[in-house]
């Protein structure tokens, strides 16, 4: 009995049903989250430490600061914060978010999602030689809105043992709208703000009618329009400083006596002129913004609030009683924004219609009262309880004035696209006017005039070419006449004859004149170029290449 023992080739084991690999991307993207979180926390942490340590008569110690520091975290995402430590003994929702403060979250957090769509992996995920993992979009959005409301959550918790807690209601809703359109921003960036067709869920009505220009250029107009307004309304606010710059630097002086809390309250002024350059805004488009229950300054007049606290920025308001022409000028403001829109709702192409170019302006306007509601909802809210309740303009009243200044601005595209196109007739016209002038120059005589003027001290090395009736005509006595000078005939080229019969074409020889300026005309005969052969065709086709063969050897 003989045994063989043969090695074969090795089977694959089974893959495990369902076993998932972990992507350490995604692990990093909520990483990065979460990282993005804590360094604004830590920062507010930092500023709101120091300020603490600097102050001579410090209220807590450092936890109440840790814990004020998590509160301003939250108010800088829009959530409320309650203040229980009153006069009245009544809760005061404190609801005013300084908008220069949103940055801080916002830019940190698009920071951390444009991060993580470009996250590297050299481990197994990213293929067997250690390349490059790249998350899907929706991948990289979901994991970095993970870390970052988890944070949020425990910001949210441990602000509640402090001074300002904040509204849980609030902060369940304002945290994650910041966060989602911060990392949408991020994500959108990281991918080169592709600006290509929407999703196929979408209906295709939907997704034709977004993909025409007329909506990039009434974003466009309506970004315009209120960049318009708030620069407006940052110069009112400035204006109004300089005037009150007494009451100004009093208020300022008054509110603390120590360095530490004049710095404080700099950096609070400095937070909130986002919100004042909103509220210079709202003045001038005429709803005005509410300082209490019931008052409401306005360019028609200011009724006067005598609840306001004192503060540099509040010293701005308009003089108490009606309006005078000069906060009646405010106006000038939301009239330069309606310019702007219909400025900028003009395409450069020459083929829109006038249909086309008004209808983006009244989609820019529209646009423009839609960001001007928003940033009015963002800068205003409550300051306190009864008649602090309401504090800043009124979103719906601002978006509705600014959508009725903005709105006269189909005027504006529509004589700014008459003026764009004005020029083209007028070249047209300058073309014609041109072409009848050069006809007419012809015409006149003056062209052969100025020709024998320049042969003439030319000393008669420039031969005449003009026309046989111009030189039939008595030519000057300082200028020579010379004979025209037949045009050459063009060589005439026979069809190929038979092979045996190939004749050649040959062109005649012709005279030249000569004109010197010194001496008699010569004529020299000029010698007959050579005849022109015409190849005979080839009586077999050339051979174009050899093809060599192998010897083979012959067989014994």
């Amino acid at each position: 009995m003989t045994q063989v023992t043969e090695r074969g080739t090795p089977l694959q084991a089974a893959p495990r049903a369902g076993r998932r690999r972990r992507s350490p991307a995604a692990a990093a993207c909520v990483i990065g989250g979460a990282v993005a979180a804590g360094l604004g926390l830590g920062f507010l942490a930092v500023l709101v430490i120091v300020l603490w340590i600097s102050s001579p008569y410090p209220d807590s110690g450092p936890g109440g600061a840790l814990h004020l520091a998590a509160g301003l975290w939250l108010l800088a995402h829009g959530t409320e914060l309650v203040r229980y430590d009153t006069l009245s003994g009544v809760p005061a929702p404190v609801g005013v978010t300084p908008l220069l403060l949103v940055a801080l979250p916002v830019l940190l957090m698009r920071r951390a999602a444009r991060l993580g769509s470009g996250s590297e992996d050299g481990g197994e995920e990213g293929g067997e030689d250690g390349g490059e993992e790249v998350l899907p979009a929706g991948a990289v959005f979901s994991a970095v809105l993970c870390g970052y409301l988890a944070v949020g959550a425990l910001a949210t918790v441990y602000a509640a043992g402090g001074p300002m807690p904040a509204d849980p209601l609030s902060a369940a809703w304002h945290v994650p709208l910041v966060a989602v359109l911060a990392a949408a921003g991020g994500v959108w960036a990281a991918r080169g703000r592709p600006d290509g067709p929407l999703p196929n869920r979408l209906p295709e009505g939907v997704r034709r009618a977004v993909a025409r220009p007329r909506y990039a250029l009434a974003l466009r107009a309506g970004a315009g329009g209120a960049l318009v307004l708030l620069g407006g309304g940052a110069l009112l606010v400035g204006a109004s400083l300089a005037w009150h710059g007494a009451e100004a630097q009093g208020s300022f002086l008054a509110l603390t006596g120590v360095w530490s809390g004049r710095f404080a309250v700099l950096l609070l002024a400095l937070a909130l002129i986002p919100n004042a350059m909103v509220w210079g805004a709202a003045y001038g488009l005429g709803p005005g913004f509410a300082l209490g229950a019931g008052v409401t300054a306005t360019p028609l007049g200011f009724a006067g609030s005598p609840s306001l606290p004192r503060f540099p920025l509040l010293a701005a308001l308009p003089p108490e009683g009606p309006g005078t022409p000069l906060t009646w000028a405010a106006v000038g403001v939301p009239v330069a924004a309606g310019i702007a829109v219909g400025w900028f709702a003009v395409r450069r192409a020459r083929e829109v219609s006038y249909g086309e170019t008004a209808l983006t302006a009244a989609l820019g306007a529209v646009v423009c009262g839609l960001v001007m509601a928003g940033l009015a909802a963002a800068a205003s809210g409550p300051m306190g309880s009864r008649q602090l309740a309401e504090f800043g303009p009124v979103w719906w009243a601002v978006g509705a004035a600014a959508l009725a200044w903005t709105l006269p601005g189909v005027v504006v595209a529509v004589a700014v696209h008459a003026w764009r196109n004005r020029p083209v007739a007028l070249a047209r016209g300058a073309v014609e006017g041109d072409a009848d002038a050069d006809g007419g120059w012809h015409d006149s005589g003056v062209r052969e005039l100025r020709w024998e003027a320049l042969r003439a001290a030319a000393g008669g090395l420039i031969p005449d070419i003009s026309a046989p009736a111009a030189a039939a005509a008595p030519a000057p006595a300082s200028a020579p006449v010379v004979a025209p000078v037949p045009p050459a005939e063009a060589p005439v080229v026979a069809p190929a004859p038979a092979p045996a019969a190939a004749a050649a074409a040959v062109v005649p020889a012709r005279a030249l004149t000569v004109v010197s300026a010194v001496g008699p005309e010569l004529t020299v005969p000029v010698a007959a170029p050579l005849p022109v052969v015409v190849p005979e065709p080839p009586l077999a086709p050339p051979v174009v290449g050899a093809r060599v063969l192998a010897r083979r050897k012959p067989s014994a």
